[in-house]
């Protein structure tokens, strides 16, 4: 069984159906290397509810988040709002959980480690005030 670190050194293969989702005695095996995260049920998915002081924190962790799955070919569900990002992974085409989703969780854990970098300046002013008839 992997540890987070090396679940977090791991790269997500992919997956192209015909194998049973993982059982749920060996999901939760792996639960316990992805702290914070719980397995919901139909289908078994991994879900943690990440809480931001702001939105804009919350929009750009889920932008992180998406720009992980895009370069591991495994996606999550994201949801995000004022102070939290909801992120959900199961794989699709097994219809349960696999390996890969207790690799993209521990990957994502890694993405809070990294400090907040506020949208670029580059961008003006994004305010609700800013935007014109």
């Amino acid at each position: 069984m992997a540890t987070q670190q090396e679940l977090t050194g791991k790269s997500c293969e992919p997956c192209r159906g015909g194998i049973p989702p993982m059982d749920r005695a060996m999901a939760e095996n792996y639960l316990v290397h992805v702290p914070g995260w719980s397995i919901k049920p139909n289908p078994d998915r991994l879900e943690r509810d990440y809480r931001f002081s702001n939105f804009r924190e919350a929009q750009h962790f889920a932008m992180r988040v998406g720009d992980l799955c895009e370069a591991e070919g495994h996606h999550a569900e994201i949801l995000y709002g004022w102070g939290h990002c909801t992120v959900t992974f199961w794989t699709h085409k097994i219809k349960g959980l696999h390996e890969n989703d207790f690799i993209m969780a521990a990957k994502v854990e890694g993405l809070m480690d990294e400090p907040y970098a506020p949208v670029s300046e580059s961008m003006g002013d994004v305010s609700p005030t800013a935007r014109h008839g």
